[in-house]
């Protein structure tokens, strides 16, 4: 059983109630998903950084990730409808709360000249987007492997109706915000 399941069900739920003066446990915010997106920039265009980025994506996770096609084809960019540009994860349930834990309490630690996260990337319902730009921070990647240095995106999907109950949410989980 994760720890932060625990946590969430034992504590946040009695602390959110009393914070937002909810009248039933359904109407607390949790947390539905994380989706966690790396784009493969220039390296689309060979099927090797493609295979890179799911080894260390599914290495982080402990889930295959889905590699995510362009749907239109953009000049500018170099991009064919079709072409591979990135891949992702969408974690649920255990995982996703395994995932969390790591985050916080190994990964983030571990960024150099770490002052907290930013409040403001809510995207005003409720949802929060957090931009690494390194996957070395991970424990599970080991530098010398590593083809290709590159960042990824992490989505917090809450049920959470406004930022201020998500943001709540998040800092219940011990999420390092800045002050």
């Amino acid at each position: 059983m994760s720890t932060f399941k625990d946590l969430y069900n034992k504590e946040i739920v009695k602390t959110l109630m009393k914070e937002h003066n909810y009248k039933t446990v359904m109407e607390v915010p949790r947390l539905e998903k994380i989706v966690i997106n790396m784009g493969i920039g220039e390296g689309s265009h060979d099927d090797k950084y493609i295979e890179a980025a799911i080894k260390d994506l599914s290495a982080i996770t402990g889930q295959r990730p889905v590699v995510t096609k362009a749907h239109k084809s953009i000049a500018g960019f170099k991009v064919r409808e079709g072409q591979s540009i990135g891949v992702k994860v969408t974690l649920r349930g255990e995982n996703m709360y395994d995932f969390m834990e790591k985050l916080i309490k190994v990964a983030l630690p571990r960024v150099r000249d770490f002052r907290g996260i930013s409040k403001s990337a809510f995207d005003g319902r409720g949802n929060y987007t957090l931009g690494i730009k390194e996957q070395l921070i991970f424990p599970e990647i080991e530098y010398d492997n590593v083809l290709k240095v590159r960042g990824m995106d992490i989505v917090f999907v809450t049920t959470a109706k406004t930022n201020e109950e998500a943001l709540s949410l998040l800092k219940a989980f011990k999420m390092p915000f800045r002050n």
